[in-house]
């Protein structure tokens, strides 16, 4: 998803894929392939595979005569995709704190002190998920890790709207802190065990803000 050189179906869905997050095109939103080829200067056929892609990561929901619509998700959903994300996530932190060398847990940190100092939504759910990123990547999990990441894109247009709200920032920074020390610190136990009250309480907020929302 991230690779330095995109094929043209790639880099089509990651426009179009960043214009979901962003809000550009909120849940419920029709999306055809003749008017999006039009706007990004691309022929169908790349639109067409870049929606494929974007309804495989659970972002559109592709019907025969309509188009592919913008999924909403309710906050079920969002309910389960935080106890998925409990589950594997403190798997995936297993796996890979036996192998954590200075070079991810410096990056994780740096990542945190880049956090403190940016209040963008979209940024701080990118920094959000790098933090995670480097400290799960040495588990050599490649699908693992996929299916995680998946769980963090399905849910970051949501993420991006609390991210900038003060008091889950400071929050959640200090959950990061005390994670990245457990993990220091080689303490399987307590750092699993944090990882997955951080996810869920995390995702409690989440539901709680958006139900204030409606």
């Amino acid at each position: 998803m991230f690779r330095a050189s995109l094929t043209s179906p790639e880099r089509v869905a990651q426009q179009i894929r960043e214009r979901i997050l962003a809000g550009r095109y909120p849940g419920g939103t029709i999306l055809r392939q003749e008017e999006l080829a039009a706007e990004l200067g691309v022929s169908r056929m790349p639109v067409r595979e870049a929606l494929r892609q974007l309804a495989a990561e659970g972002l559109l929901i592709l019907h025969p005569h309509r188009g592919a619509v913008v999924a909403e998700l309710s906050l079920a959903e969002l309910e389960e995709i935080y106890e998925m994300r409990a589950a594997l996530e403190p798997l995936a932190l297993r796996l890979a704190i036996p192998r954590l060398g200075k070079g991810q847990l410096g990056e994780a940190e740096d990542v945190l002190d880049e956090a403190e100092r940016v209040h963008d939504g979209q940024q701080l759910s990118q920094l959000n998920w790098r933090f995670h990123a480097a400290l799960y990547r040495p588990a050599d999990r490649p699908r693992l890790l996929s299916t995680i990441e998946l769980l963090h894109l399905n849910v970051d247009r949501y993420m991006r709207m609390i991210l900038t709200v003060m008091q889950h920032r400071e929050q959640s920074n200090l959950e990061h802190r005390l994670l990245l020390e457990a993990c220091r610190a080689r303490e399987v136990e307590r750092a699993s065990h944090l990882l997955q009250q951080h996810i869920l309480e995390a995702g409690q907020r989440l539901v709680q803000f958006l139900k204030e929302k409606v």
